[in-house]
């Protein structure tokens, strides 16, 4: 069964809705422009829990939208985690908010699902100016060639560094690691042990609890040649040989002796800017996206922390997880479509955009954003675009997030050792292909 269920199963889903969380049925159709706007408040679900980026938009960018278009917004951010549940069940009790955000990776299963609105033609309504200063940034919204979100930033999956640490290790900062096993190499010259052998200064962190070990293999998979899924999206090829090389390249990370990382499964990705492993001194290097690498700098301001580009294995081209950020969609059940819409492109207003990306430290919308002063001042945002052209993002198919959790589950089980990696990428694969099957 999919992640998000059919809007025409009102009768079964209602009575499983508390167990299973089904999306119940409506009878409102998905296309744009087929429901009429009835006014009141616009509800908007934001995903994350970063408190700079809930103060900004909470405090500046809705009350002066409010202001501008007369609409009154009310907003909620929901953690990443929770999002996909607590949406399904608004759905099902006919309570989910007009415009929510999610990852890119759910969006073909809303889609068919019938669950959110196509917006092709709106968006090939915007200027021209527009539409090409976006540019690929609205790719990753696209399903069966038609535009269903409007995306809030870009974002990547990069190492930083503390370069006093480096050079402290006698490596050189300014020539940084270009391959995973060079990289592991110089995190086994950073790391530090107390005399009891235990690890007090990590040489290098992937991030490795729930959805985020997904999010790092993903890293590495593409950095060893590898790919999820095969190209039409209906197998998971994660356990070819690039898997089994990433998988037990990240395992390695904590395992034994000669392990470079503390810590497994401790959440440091979404910890606050002053608590984070590279603030602390408590590791050196450590996978980060584009909000937490400038929050963490402002939150450092003496130290010399830098950002590498992406890495491949030996002989591979490098890699990363990235793309669009946060994408927003209209739920295909709003009767206040047409203010949604215009909440959304405010979003998306260069002006706006920029203030937005600069609040909370994320890589702007827009191509032109790159002669900003923004841009110019911060070497970190810099980057992270010089990056770009080495992202991928997650599959794009329909029930990816139920796949992605199986894989998530299994990848616990080989990081923590339980299993081979070869085991879990095999157990996972099977999973994954009956969810492909069954929802192809």
């Amino acid at each position: 069964m999919s992640t998000v269920a059919p809007r025409h199963l009102l009768g079964a889903a209602i009575a499983a809705a508390s167990a299973a969380l089904l999306l119940a049925g409506c009878t409102s159709a998905s296309s744009e422009g087929t429901s009429k706007d009835e006014g009141g408040t616009l509800t908007v679900w934001f995903p994350g829990n970063n408190q700079t980026e809930i103060d900004l938009v909470n405090n500046t960018i809705v009350p002066a939208f409010e202001k501008e278009s007369g609409t009154k917004v009310q907003v909620t951010f929901v953690d990443w985690g929770d999002m996909s549940t607590k949406l399904n069940a608004a759905f099902a009790a006919g309570t989910a908010p007009d415009v929510f955000g999610h990852g890119g990776a759910a969006v073909a299963d809303f889609v068919a699902n019938d669950r959110i609105v196509d917006l092709t033609s709106r968006i090939k309504g915007l200027p021209k100016k527009d539409q090409q200063d976006l540019g690929s940034a609205l790719d990753g919204g696209v399903v069966h060639g038609k535009n269903y979100t409007i995306p809030t930033s870009r974002t990547g999956n990069l190492i930083m560094y503390n370069a006093a640490d480096f050079t402290a290790a006698g490596l050189d900062p300014d020539k940084p690691p270009t391959t995973w096993e060079a990289l592991k190499s110089d995190a086994a010259k950073l790391t530090q042990r107390d005399g009891s052998g235990t690890i007090t200064r990590s040489g290098l962190l992937l991030p490795s609890q729930a959805i985020g070990r997904q999010q790092t293999f993903q890293t590495l998979l593409k950095g060893a040649g590898g790919d999820a899924l095969n190209k039409a999206g209906t197998e998971a090829v994660w356990d070819s040989a690039a898997g089994k090389k990433a998988l037990e390249y990240f395992a390695s990370l904590y395992d034994g002796p000669d392990a470079v990382s503390a810590n497994l499964g401790e959440d440091f990705s979404n910890a606050p800017a002053a608590q984070q492993p590279l603030v602390q001194g408590t590791a050196s290097m450590t996978m980060v996206q584009p909000t937490s690498a400038t929050q963490i700098k402002a939150a450092a301001p003496g130290k010399d922390l830098r950002i590498m580009q992406p890495l491949g294995f030996e002989g591979e081209h490098p890699a990363a997880l990235g793309g669009a950020g946060t994408h927003l969609m209209i739920n295909a059940d709003s009767k206040r479509q047409d203010a949604a819409w215009k909440f959304m492109t405010y979003l998306i207003d260069p002006a706006v955009n920029a203030k937005y990306t600069e609040g909370i430290g994320a890589v702007p919308l827009r191509a032109s954003a790159v002669d900003s002063a923004y841009v110019k001042g911060s070497p970190i945002i810099q980057a992270f675009l010089k990056a770009a052209p080495d992202y991928s993002g997650n599959p794009n198919v329909p029930s990816w997030v139920q796949v992605r959790d199986v894989l998530d589950k299994n990848l616990e089980q080989a990081l923590h050792r339980t299993v081979t990696p070869a085991a879990a990428l095999a157990a996972a694969k099977a999973d994954a292909d009956r969810i492909l099957k069954a929802n192809g």
